[in-house]
Order: structure tokens, then C-alpha cells, then sequence
């Protein structure tokens, strides 16, 4: 109980002790779970071969490779406790496993298990805590025994036999390990040998063994440091031993620069000196996200790794920079600050704080400056302060007030007038002058009551003031410096909120948002310089503020970088130097900026939280190799396909995957040095891209063709050190492919040969169709002519017809004159006859009467007419069976197209009777009203 309560008590004096005390630490990143997504604990760090760094985390192995984090999952699924880097192989230990992982040709890793080759040899409920490589042997610790794997034949040999091994230990090529209640062994020839079993080391465990000048320095958890000398075991005093307390050390580090690396259960890390002297003691609130260290280690770069009981760390020991962070609010909001004399001042938005540099201690109230301090200017041989309550003379720890009249902004010198100085006040400007040894207040100039935060004098004595509302306003003033002549406000640059004015090497600049522009002296009118403007590209003003040192430079701040000018080599431009802290880190007051040089290129710059120091002399950047660390690409159907191509190798990309992603880094961990990336893709692009912080790109719906990916990277404002480059190919679609081109051939030959073949056959038939056409053409040309001979043949018939039926007529004709003239001739023998003698006249009569018999004429007439249209009286007789031979005859006249007049005599009837026959024929036909008898005979 008496201890818990000591340690409590030592924890909360040195948690108050270093709130008091202003550390300036190193800069610390942050990695929250959340931002690496893996457990929260970190049980051991590890670096590789390619700087990557390597965490045993509580759901497995995480990789961090500058860029980005990942989770490759415990093959277990159990907590990974160890992790160690040999070679290109990166081992681990977890619950009742351990093996290794390569990586594969696309940079993912692959786990081989070693302990499934000796599982049936492992102890129920096994953790592997630690892993050490000595040679070509990897040693896999946990409590109960010591597996040694032979790299090479791939054998293990076992180191047990001891109850409790609590940690194993590299050092000076000697293995170690303890074991509680036993002592401290090593290991010679494969057997653990007795170092020491002195009881101070027998339970006391031991977290870590250092390698000393003439021994061993062992670091316990709770009793501090033990020497060990020829196996005698002998106290070891840090000089910071007694403010290291009772602490309990979990984890330990020895250094590259020979100090140490402390990390608590429960009270952050301490880092000390090669004397043991404490550095620096980081708790939760002064950076670190958790009190509780689980493991340390240190990468090539000498930045600390600290794997955390709920997160990751990163200290930068080796930055340039140095911050300070006031979280009790003492200090305040750092307007100004100043080196002068053995003393560092602060002037604060609470008054003006000092600090003997050569002692160091905190910072201490200067009496009576309580308040706005809004300068410090030093000239000759005085320190001037501008406060809110006007001007004071600091000496030391004190000050002199020799202005009360209003607020003052700042001091300028007069030309021509060693002994004046003028001051920018609330009100307008006011001068002090040397009186004898003595500054005092002189006068107010009087005609100008604008206020004057901002002012400079050029060559001619045309006073500039710089006023946020009104632009940039010039006074000319009387030579006396009592009254300003005149004044008036330029055009040009225009008002803005939070612009800067300053004079540099005798020119001098304004800043704001539309630029940085020089005053041009013969004209009074600024100029915009535009390469100097470049500052605010990309929207990175944030604030004009100029600020010109002692050590010539001219600082400006933006939303990524510090600026600084110094003069041109050969010409008038000035040269520009930049600084990657963006104003997230440097926190200043928006306007108020401010950087003073506190030592030999060491500068201090102020934050609304504290401040910070950089160190120039060791802004150094260690070059660094770009990597590329992955290929991916996604069809273009589904995004959400990706594939990993191999990255050793020349990669072939099918067409339809042709969505590539290429990620590449610099494992470089300082969190204020700036990484920027160049690419080209050739065979797309012409040009190198612009330099950019991403880690990624991506090329979308790449044609079919060779490529060559490079990226380059600047770390800070250093030449890239190499070319990372990658060849691939997007293969051309299946169908465009040189086989599917021989078989396109092959298609098109055939095709050729089937068309022709076609048009052979279709000219062959069009040949026979043609043929066969002429001869249709020739048949029916014969058919013409056949025609046209059966057609004259029927004409030459039609005229025989109607010559026959000419004759026929004629014929008929005859008959009829003839028996016309029997008849006559009968009639008038009739009247003869009865007026003589009538015998011989009957005689006569009868004769005539004989030859005129109807029925011979008709058979005659019947027989012609048959000859001429044969079976006409046929076809009739069979169309009509109810005709009678006398309707018959009456068809046949009717056929010849006699007319009833020339009918008549033939039948030997009136016309009448002809007519009344012709209408009765109609009636047996059957025809109708409108029925021509005529035609319908003809028809037949």
C-alpha cells in the first residue's frame, strides 16, 4: 500500500513538475486506431529492408508504409504479441503460432507457419512475447521455453527446462534471457548458461539489457538500473534517478546517439541523455495519446516508434523542431519575441515573459507589463517594447515606462536622425527621442490620427502605413517629423483583411490577398511581383504579415509552409526557401504571425498555444527512395473488382480491365518534412504531371498498348533521389489479338474463295441463264414467227373463209336469182298456160318446180356452209336441242350476217315472217332483252 501511494505521489509531482517545466518537445504524430483501423494495443515495432514499419497488434500484423496503413489478419485470429524483421521475411508470434510472411510479387504479404511443422511439441496455452535473429537462427520466446529455428536447415532446437522465462535479450551479439526466480543465462552453443543469480536480478524483472562501456546496464521494471561486470552485478545510477522514481518501465530502448528510451505503465515515456539525464518526459497532455508504452523502437531515420496501450506514436527526435505548448495558459498568445542579451523574451497577449537562455527555467512575468505586448524592437544597445499601455525600455527583469499616451503597434527608424525613433500608435504616430543616455517621448505628429500598426520610410521620406480598412495610406511628412504635410490613399494594392508591410534590403513589400507587391520609389506606386505572388497559389494565403529578422530574412506565413527570403545571387529577385509546417501545426494568431532568430540559425515562432523553435542548421532531409507498392485494376463493368498485379514484374492488363491504379510512397515518417510526387505515364502522357501530395493515381480506360508508369518524389526542397517505374501492357480486345488476326485472315481467304466461288457459280449461272434466255428468246422468236406464219396462215384462212363465204353467198345468191327466176318464169307459163295450150306448159311448169325444190338448195347450201364453219350447226343444235331444221337454216343465214330483206326470198317467205321467226329463234335461245341474236350467233 505504502508503495502504490509513493508512486501515486511521485506520478502527480512529476506530471505537475513538468507542466511547470517548459519542454520543448519534438514533434509527435499521432496514429489513432481509427486511423490505422486495427486494435488498439501494440505490442512490438519492427522496421524491414524497404523502411517499412511493422506493428504486432491485437488483430494481427499492420504494416505502415509512409502512405498507407495495413491489416494483414493473425492467421489464428488470435493477438499477435511479437513481430521481428530479418531479411525479406517478417516474423510473428501469436497464441500457439508463430511463422513468417513474405512478400508476394503483387506487394501484398503471404504467412507461412512454422510451428505447424512442431505442433504436437508446442505447450498448451503458449504466447510467443519476442522474437531475435542472431545469424541464421530466429528465436521465438515465450514464458515457458525458447524455440531456435535454424534458417537454413529449417530445424529447431528448444531452450527450456526453467519455470518462468520472463524476456529474451540481444546484446553485443550475446543472447540473454531471464528467468524468474533464477537469474540472468545465456545462451552458448545451444544451452542456457548461468550469468548471474544475484537475488536483486531474480525478480526483479528485467525489461531490457544495454550495452555498456565495460559491462552490461540492465533496466528493470521497478529497480531501476543494475551494472553487470564479470558476472558481478553492481548499482547503476542514472543521474536522473531520482526523478525517474518508482516508476514501472515496461518498455526500454537504447538509442543510435547513445541515450535511452523509457516507456511506463502508467506515466508516458521519458528520453534521456547518454548520462542518463532526462531529455524529455512526455505524457498524454503534453502530445502523447496514451500514458501506457508497450513497445518502443527506433528506425533509421532515429525517429521513436511507440506502440501504445490505445494507439501508435511517433517521435521525431531528430526534427529540426522543437515545440513548446502552454496547455495551462500561462504564457498566453505570442505576438512578439526577441533574443537579447542572455535573455529570451515573449510578448504575449498577457504581458512580457524572459528566460535566461544559458540557464533555461520557465518563463517569468516581467513586473508591470501586464497586458497586450505587441513588439519588441531592439536599437541601440535598448530593448523597446510596444504594449497596450504605450512604450517600455526592458532591462532584464524590469522595465521603464517612458510612454503612457496611447497603445503602441511598433518602432521604426528616421532617416537622417540616429537619435529618433517613430512609433506606430493606436492614434496615428508619435516619435521618441535620445536624450543624452535617456529615450523619451519627443512628440505626436500631429495631422495624422489614423492608427499605424504597419509602416515603413522609403529614400525620400514618404512614410507608408499599412490599415487593413483603408489600404495603404502615404504621409508625407515635415522635415521636423512634428506634422504630416499631407496624406492619401493609394489605388493600388487595394484594403484587405490581415495584409503585411515591410521593408526588406531598402525595398519595401505589401502583402495581401491580391499578391506580394514592391513599392517602385521614382513612381510611389507598388507593382505586383508575380513570381514572389506564387506564395498564394493554390489558396494558401491565409496572412500578409511580413516579418524581417536581424539575420536578413523576410518571413511570411501560409496555410502549408514557411516562407522565408533571403537576397538573389546575381540579380534583384529574391530567392524563396520554404518550410512544410502548415498553420494547423504552427497555430498562430491569424494576423499576428511571428518568428524572431533566438541563437546561430535557430528561430523562434509563436502560437496562440505557445511556441515553437526550428532549427535551420538541421533541416536536413535524408534522401529517400520512391517505391511503388501496388497495381490494381478494376474492370470496367464492376468497380468493386479489384485485381493486385504484380509489381516485380512487367504486367499484362486485359482489355477489359483496363482501369489501372498505381500507389507509391516514401517511407520517410518526419512529420514536418513534405513529400511531393511527379508521374508520367508514357504512352498517355507527353508531360510530367504537376507535383502533388497524393499517393495515388489513377488511369482510366487505357487503349490497347504499351506503357511505362514513373513517379518521382521531392522530399522538401530536395532533388528526387530516383525513378520508380513500372512497364505494363494493355492487351488489345480477343478480337483484335494477333491469333484472332490470323484467323480474321484465314476467315477472309476463305470468304474470299467462297465469294468467289460464289460469283463463279452466279456468273456460270447467269452464263447458262443468259444462254438459256437467248435460246427462250430464240424459241420465242421461233414462237413469233410461227405466230406470225399461223397468224398470216389464219389470215390467209379468214380470206379463204371469206372468199368461201363470198362464194357461199355468191352461191346462195345464184340460187336464189335462180329459183327468183323460175319463179318469174313459172308465173308467167302460169298465165300462158291458161290463155293456150296448156299441157305442154304444165309440162314445163313441173319442171321448173322440180329444179326449184327448197330441200335440194338447202342441202347444197348445208354442205358449203359445213365446209366453211364447220359444226357450227352442231354446237348449236347441242346448246339449244329444241331448234327445228327450219330454225337451224335461220341460224345459219343469220352466221353469214344476212339481213331479213335477203333471208326472205331463201325461205320463201315475206320479211315479216322472217322477223317473226327471228323473234321466236330468240325466245328458244333464251336471250335476253338486250341480247343482240346476231351477235349471240356469231359468238358461237
Amino acid at each position: 500500500m505504502k508503495l502504490r501511494l509513493v508512486a501515486l505521489c511521485t506520478f502527480w509531482i512529476g506530471l505537475l513538475t513538468t507542466s511547470l517545466y517548459a519542454q520543448e518537445l519534438p514533434p509527435i504524430i499521432k496514429y489513432p486506431s481509427t486511423n490505422y483501423h486495427a486494435g488498439n494495443q501494440n505490442w512490438m515495432v519492427a522496421q524491414g529492408q524497404n523502411e517499412f514499419i511493422y506493428f504486432a497488434n491485437n488483430e494481427g500484423l499492420l504494416e505502415f508504409n509512409g502512405a498507407e496503413w495495413t491489416l494483414y489478419p493473425s492467421p489464428n485470429e488470435t493477438i499477435v504479441r511479437s513481430v521481428k524483421v530479418v531479411g525479406n521475411r517478417i516474423f510473428t508470434g501469436c497464441y500457439m503460432e508463430f511463422g513468417y510472411w513474405d512478400r508476394q510479387a503483387n506487394g501484398r504479404l503471404k504467412y507461412t507457419s512454422l510451428s505447424a511443422k512442431i505442433k504436437n511439441k508446442l505447450i498448451e496455452d503458449e504466447h510467443f512475447w519476442n522474437i531475435i535473429h542472431l545469424d541464421k537462427w530466429v528465436l521465438f520466446q515465450s514464458f515457458n521455453r525458447i524455440y531456435v529455428y535454424d534458417t537454413r536447415s529449417g530445424t529447431f532446437q528448444f531452450i527450456d527446462k526453467h519455470p518462468y522465462i520472463f524476456r529474451c535479450y540481444k546484446t553485443n551479439n550475446s543472447i540473454y534471457f531471464q528467468g524468474i526466480g533464477e537469474g540472468l543465462f545465456e545462451i552458448v552453443n545451444g544451452k542456457s548458461v548461468l550469468v548471474s543469480n544475484d537475488p536483486r536480478i531474480q525478480n526483479n524483472r528485467i525489461v531490457e539489457i544495454y550495452p555498456g562501456e565495460d559491462g552490461l546496464l540492465l533496466q528493470t521494471e521497478r529497480a531501476g538500473v543494475f551494472k553487470l561486470k564479470d558476472h558481478l552485478l553492481e548499482d547503476y545510477h542514472f543521474e536522473s534517478e531520482a526523478e525517474l522514481g518508482v516508476n514501472s518501465i515496461f518498455s526500454a530502448k537504447k538509442l543510435s546517439d547513445g541515450g535511452y528510451a523509457l516507456g511506463t505503465i502508467s506515466n508516458g515515456i521519458y528520453i534521456l541523455d547518454r548520462n542518463g539525464k532526462i531529455r524529455y518526459h512526455i505524457i498524454q497532455n503534453l502530445g502523447l495519446s496514451n500514458n501506457t508504452v508497450l513497445s518502443l523502437n527506433e528506425d533509421t531515420d532515429n525517429n521513436l516508434w511507440l506502440g501504445l496501450d490505445n494507439g501508435i506514436d511517433c517521435i521525431n527526435l531528430q526534427s529540426p523542431i522543437r515545440s513548446y505548448k502552454d496547455d495551462g495558459g500561462y504564457l498566453g498568445t505570442v505576438y512578439a519575441s526577441i533574443r537579447f542579451g542572455d535573455y529570451i523574451y515573449l510578448g504575449t497577449n498577457q504581458g512580457l515573459f524572459y528566460r535566461n537562455q544559458a540557464t533555461g527555467g520557465n518563463f517569468q512575468l516581467v513586473p508591470g507589463t501586464k497586458g497586450q505586448v505587441w513588439s519588441l524592437y531592439a536599437y541601440d544597445g535598448k530593448l523597446f517594447c510596444g504594449h497596450d499601455q504605450g512604450t517600455f525600455i526592458v532591462t532584464g527583469g524590469s522595465v521603464e515606462h517612458i510612454a503612457r499616451q496611447t497603445g503602441t503597434w511598433m518602432f521604426n527608424r528616421v532617416n537622417g536622425h540616429p537619435d529618433w525613433l517613430i512609433q506606430g500608435n493606436y492614434n496615428g504616430l508619435s516619435v521618441l527621442q535620445k536624450v543624452g543616455n535617456q529615450w523619451v517621448y519627443r512628440n505626436k505628429v500631429a495631422g495624422f490620427d489614423i492608427s499605424s500598426r504597419y509602416f515603413e520610410i522609403d529614400r525620400k521620406n514618404n512614410l507608408y502605413v499599412g490599415h487593413e480598412y483603408k489600404g495603404i495610406i502615404k504621409v508625407a511628412m515635415q522635415p521636423d517629423y512634428l506634422r504630416a504635410r499631407k496624406f492619401s490613399i493609394l489605388s493600388t494594392p487595394s484594403k484587405g483583411k490581415n495584409i503585411g508591410l515591410a521593408k526588406f534590403n531598402g525595398t519595401i513589400y505589401f502583402a495581401g490577398k491580391q499578391g506580394i507587391f514592391v513599392l517602385d520609389e521614382t513612381t510611389g506606386n507598388f507593382k505586383k511581383n508575380t513570381e514572389l505572388s506564387k506564395v498564394f497559389n493554390n489558396n494558401e494565403y491565409i496572412s500578409g504579415k511580413l516579418t524581417v529578422d536581424n539575420s536578413n530574412k523576410m518571413w511570411l506565413f501560409t496555410k502549408s509552409y514557411i516562407y522565408y527570403f533571403t537576397s538573389g545571387n546575381f540579380n534583384a529577385q529574391l530567392k524563396r526557401h520554404k518550410i512544410p509546417i502548415p498553420t494547423v501545426i504552427t497555430n498562430p494568431m491569424v494576423g499576428y504571425e511571428n518568428i524572431s532568430p533566438i541563437s546561430n540559425n535557430r528561430y523562434l515562432v509563436g502560437k496562440t498555444d505557445g511556441y515553437f523553435i526550428i532549427n535551420l542548421n538541421d533541416f536536413k532531409v535524408k534522401s529517400h527512395r520512391v517505391l511503388i507498392t501496388a497495381v490494381t485494376t478494376t474492370p470496367s463493368e464492376n468497380k468493386n473488382s479489384e485485381k493486385n498485379l504484380s509489381i516485380t514484374t512487367e504486367g499484362e492488363i486485359a482489355h477489359d480491365e483496363n482501369n489501372v491504379v498505381f500507389t507509391y510512397t516514401v517511407p520517410q515518417y518526419n512529420r514536418f518534412i513534405d513529400v511531393e510526387y511527379q508521374y508520367i505515364l508514357e504512352g498517355f502522357q507527353s508531360n510530367w504531371s504537376e507535383w502533388t501530395s497524393k499517393t495515388n493515381v489513377a488511369f482510366k480506360n487505357l487503349e490497347a498498348g504499351e506503357y511505362t508508369f514513373k513517379v518521382r518524389a521531392k522530399v522538401a526542397n530536395g532533388t528526387p533521389e530516383n525513378v520508380a517505374e513500372y512497364h505494363f501492357t494493355v492487351l488489345k480486345p480477343w478480337y483484335a489479338t494477333n491469333l484472332a488476326l490470323v484467323i480474321y485472315l484465314i476467315l477472309f481467304i476463305v470468304l474470299a474463295f467462297k465469294i468467289n466461288k460464289f460469283y463463279q457459280d452466279y456468273y456460270r449461272k447467269q452464263q447458262e441463264k443468259l444462254i438459256e434466255e437467248n435460246n427462250r428468246l430464240l424459241e420465242i422468236a421461233a414462237l413469233e414467227n410461227e405466230k406470225q406464219l399461223m397468224q398470216l396462215r389464219n389470215e390467209q384462212l379468214s380470206q379463204d373463209v371469206d372468199a368461201k363465204n363470198r362464194e357461199l353467198a355468191v352461191s346462195t345468191l345464184s340460187l336464189i336469182k335462180k329459183d327468183e327466176l323460175l319463179a318469174i318464169i313459172k308465173e308467167d307459163l302460169k298465165k300462158t298456160a291458161d290463155s293456150t295450150d296448156g299441157k305442154s306448159l304444165k309440162s314445163v311448169i313441173s319442171t321448173i318446180n322440180t329444179t326449184i325444190s327448197k330441200d335440194e338448195s338447202w342441202n347444197t347450201f348445208r354442205e358449203a356452209f359445213d365446209s366453211v364453219d364447220k359444226d357450227f350447226l352442231k354446237k348449236i343444235k347441242q346448246a339449244h336441242p329444241s331448234l327445228t331444221p327450219s330454225d337451224l337454216k335461220l341460224c345459219a343465214y343469220l352466221r353469214l350476217n344476212l339481213s331479213s330483206k335477203e333471208i326472205a326470198p331463201m325461205l320463201n317467205i315475206s320479211i315479216r315472217s322472217v322477223e317473226i321467226k327471228r323473234y321466236r329463234l330468240r325466245k328458244k335461245l333464251n336471250l335476253l332483252h338486250d341480247d343482240g341474236l346476231v351477235n349471240y350467233i356469231l359468238s358461237i
